[in-house]
């Protein structure tokens, strides 16, 4: 880290120059292009996620309320509104998502030590989408229905982390269970869903390849119990059963047998049935890995409220999917800086630590060092206020 550079540009150096060029190049980002670069366009899309700016207007005034620091954030030549516009509009979102995946393979490499809420050696992953609305009338190609237009964000988190291990962006009417077609498959490796991806010809698909799910099942399915295992009182298991399809349909798509686990969670008051094809692992497991798939969702919680992918500055199909690459480039920049450092702040602190002082010439390290050190303190004194209490 610089320490005489500003710290919008300290955070932008944890991407190598030659890594960014080389997906640029992969797609032709500089194809007729003579100032603005996409570095630069980066620069200001990835500003904009840090800082809350939400229109085009907001981003060039801000950046060029001082024009000279706009060297030393990084930037090659002036920003002008109508030019960002059109970066938007037509360099190739593919970039920024190749980009993003770069990213991650570093960031889950960095937490690959991380725990999880089971013992479980293996990787485990949760799928889930996220619905993004949007006016109709502006984005007419994401059409949801008569009156609505919306994306979705398919993702699967590894639950290390927690790190996206794969995004798909599609337009609203794109069934969940499709997305089984798009993800990596590793053999070895947890697939934990909703209901909303029980397709059982793909839940096939994904155990001919080795790998294991673990699903809630419908209180519709029909089956034949061909087992019942014993389950240990007191733990919320209530049955533990091996079944098989009986309708024609479902077991044309699944012809192998089934684990059926009942779980009632006290907590919620509610009963839970899950689907695995994996018959090893305790029942009480299987339950507790689907409840760590909340997880995923706590991920587009965060991505809603504290980045910018639910107001968007471009309404082409292009521009969207390049606003939502780059927030997701931002939010593993931010996590790999919280590992890289060993920072105790949340990621959220982090982001509100580096928005206030994104144009101030400080040391990274330093900067987010006293923060955390000062953070331990408060937290060590109001813990001895409320024992002395």
């Amino acid at each position: 880290m610089n320490t005489g550079q500003p710290v919008f540009r300290q955070l932008m150096a944890m991407i190598h120059p030659q890594q960014f060029d080389r997906c640029v190049q992969k797609f032709a980002g500089h194809y007729k292009v003579q100032q603005f670069t996409c570095w630069d366009q980066f620069l200001c899309m990835a500003y904009a996620q840090l800082t809350g700016r939400e229109s085009l207007r907001d981003i060039v005034d801000c950046l060029c309320a001082r024009p000279e620091r706009l060297y030393h954030l990084g930037f090659h030549g002036a920003v002008r509104r109508s030019t960002l516009a059109d970066a938007n509009e037509r360099r190739d979102w593919r970039i920024y998502a190749t980009l993003a995946q770069q990213l991650i393979v570093r960031a889950r490499r960095l937490y690959a030590g991380e725990p999880l809420a089971v013992d479980l050696e293996a990787t485990v992953y949760a799928l889930d989408s996220t619905t993004v609305s949007l006016c109709l009338s502006l984005f007419r190609w994401a059409r949801f229905c008569r009156t609505k237009g919306a994306v979705k964000l398919h993702t699967l988190l590894d639950l290390r982390g927690p790190i996206p291990a794969f995004i798909h962006i599609s337009d609203g009417k794109f069934h969940d269970g499709h997305a089984l077609d798009e993800i990596p498959i590793e053999a070895g490796s947890f697939y934990v869903m909703d209901r909303g991806y029980l397709d059982f010809a793909r839940l096939y698909a994904l155990d001919q390849v080795g790998a294991y799910f673990v699903i809630r099942s419908r209180c519709s399915l029909q089956y034949v119990r061909t087992q019942s295992r014993p389950v240990e009182p007191g733990t919320g298991v209530q049955s533990d059963q091996i079944i098989v399809l009986v309708i024609e349909h479902s077991q044309k798509g699944y012809p192998e047998r089934l684990r059926r686990v009942r779980f009632f969670d006290a907590e919620n008051q509610r009963f839970f049935v899950y689907l695995t094809n994996n018959f090893v692992l305790p029942a009480l497991t299987i339950a507790m890995l689907y409840k760590s798939r909340w997880q995923v969702e706590l991920f587009f919680k965060w991505i809603k409220q504290h980045l910018r992918i639910k107001r968007f500055i471009g309404t082409s199909a292009n521009a969207v999917k390049t606003q939502i690459w780059i927030a997701i480039c931002v939010y593993v920049q931010v996590a790999l800086l919280k590992k890289q450092l060993h920072l105790p702040q949340s990621l959220y602190k982090i982001l509100r630590i580096l928005e206030t002082h994104a144009f101030e010439k400080l040391s990274l390290v330093e900067l987010l060092a006293d923060s955390g050190l000062q953070e331990q303190n408060n937290q060590n004194h109001n813990q001895m206020q409320l024992f002395e209490l």
